[in-house]
């Protein structure tokens, strides 16, 4: 006898189905159910992946200012908005390079604090990154 597993709609997400982040505490960050204790890039594609941090602090001695070499990183062909969630009491900035390479790119940027850009992402119908700090 063959088990035939139907899949519901909760269990898979058709292409055009946008991702739902379901919100933040210190520290974490829930995108789709699963919780995700260090920053996070979410793709165009969907694909959520580990902030690289030392992008950053390797020029400027932390992660809270955005170096261009992480911009480059962080940066798709096809985005129109970076939603930029800056932690939970808005500690992340660009730095003058980052905002002027996400500017060239025609990339607008959308810095708010990550509860406030959790919102703008989930309403967001733009081809969209988002980047979230998830502490300071």
């Amino acid at each position: 006898m063959a088990f035939v597993r139907f899949e519901t709609d909760t269990e898979t997400r058709n292409k055009d189905q946008a991702m739902e982040i379901g919100g933040t505490t210190f520290g974490t960050i829930t995108i789709d159910g699963k919780t995700y204790e260090h920053d996070v890039i979410i793709r165009l594609s969907g694909e959520v992946v580990k902030r690289k941090k030392k992008l950053s602090k390797k020029y400027y001695g932390t992660s809270h200012v955005l170096s261009k070499d992480e911009a480059k990183f962080v940066f798709e062909s096809g985005c129109e908005q970076l939603i930029l969630g800056s932690g939970q009491m808005g500690n992340v900035h660009l730095s003058p390079e980052a905002e002027a390479y996400f500017a060239k790119k025609g990339c607008k940027v959308v810095l708010q604090s990550t509860p406030e850009a959790i919102q703008v992402f989930n309403r967001s119908h733009a081809k969209k990154i988002g980047l979230f700090h998830v502490t300071c």
